[in-house]
């Protein structure tokens, strides 16, 4: 699908004047990278010689990092445990300038984090360690309380659910009637607690897999456009964006269903690929773009950050080299 030059490039200029806030379930991306030519004497696994170390931001840090990374300014509101790692999170999202003065400090819960082992460029393993016992709910008044001062100051809010218990029905619903109060686009990737709870928003994007399992034994593939503009009309949501890994995506609006196809080139990680789409999608709604240029300049971003090993966010650079050369 061709793109006009001369507005995409409008667009992208228009990322850079957004205000965006991002709530969902923040935690650490650790990354062990090194080499392996051995297998353990001691169990039949690969011996990795770790030659460096990275921390990022992950789940709905990452899609903040994403925006921030295309030159949005963006908030993030999520919890976070006094602890190392919630120390490492913070530390890296002000170094991106993202703003973390929503973030709620919890002395009970532990900050999560997904550990990668990734040697040639290949994941051995991933280590995740995360307290799920802990109740969010309890804690949800304060962070109501912040954001009630703060939604109307925003282009757009986007919601990263990763079930973790942040987005919780009470929680979610205050967001949207506040948007709706302040005429506020919301943009939600869902999981799979809370799945139908986002109703009336701007755009909502699950992917395949977490849309089968909602929709459940009535799914068929066969019957997927249909099912889809059910669903547009039984939640209200103005876009449905059902992305498809490596295969095409799909993009229901009221009146129309698109295909949008696949960039062909070369896929070493489609980790933190969902979060790129989102973001870039919010923005490019945001600033100008209509649902089908904003799902194609997506899914553009998204092939830039597969063609990498680990969740990396999109840079502007690479994007706009992209989409303009």
């Amino acid at each position: 699908m061709n793109l006009n030059k001369e507005k995409i490039s409008d667009i992208l200029a228009g990322f850079r004047n957004k205000k965006i806030l991002v709530i969902g379930d923040v935690m650490v991306d650790a990354y062990y990278w090194g080499v392996t030519e051995r297998i353990s004497p001691e169990a039949p696994v690969p011996i990795v010689d770790v030659k460096r170390t990275n921390f990022n931001p992950g789940g709905a840090g990452n899609v903040a990092l994403n925006l921030s990374t295309l030159g949005a300014d963006v908030s993030l509101a999520a919890v976070i445990g006094n602890d190392s790692n919630g120390e490492i999170l913070v530390n890296q999202l002000q170094e991106k300038k993202i703003d973390t003065t929503l973030l709620s400090i919890l002395e009970n819960y532990n900050t999560p984090i997904k550990t990668r082992v990734i040697a040639q460029e290949q994941q051995v393993i991933r280590i995740d360690q995360e307290n799920n016992s802990f109740d969010l709910e309890a804690n949800i008044s304060n962070i109501i309380k912040n954001l009630e001062k703060t939604i109307s100051n925003y282009d757009g809010i986007l919601l990263a659910d990763y079930n973790k218990g942040l987005l919780s029905k009470r929680l979610i619903k205050f967001v949207l009637e506040q948007a709706k109060k302040n005429h506020v686009h919301i943009y939600v990737d869902p999981k799979d607690n809370n799945f139908f709870e986002y109703k009336k928003v701007r755009l909502f994007k699950p992917n395949i897999a977490e849309f089968k399992r909602a929709i459940g034994n009535g799914f068929s593939d066969k019957k997927i456009t249909e099912i889809g503009k059910k669903y547009l009309i039984d939640s209200s949501v103005e876009i449905l964006l059902i992305t498809r890994g490596a295969d095409e995506a799909l993009l229901f609006m009221e009146n129309e269903t698109i295909t949008i196809p696949t960039i062909t080139q070369s896929v070493h990680d489609v980790s933190g690929a969902g979060d790129t789409v989102i973001a870039t999608f919010a923005l490019s709604d945001l600033s100008g773009a209509n649902p089908k240029e904003a799902a194609i300049i997506a899914n553009i971003a998204a092939s830039v950050v597969c063609s990498k090993v680990g969740v990396v966010p999109i840079e502007f650079s690479d994007l706009k080299q992209k989409l303009l050369n």
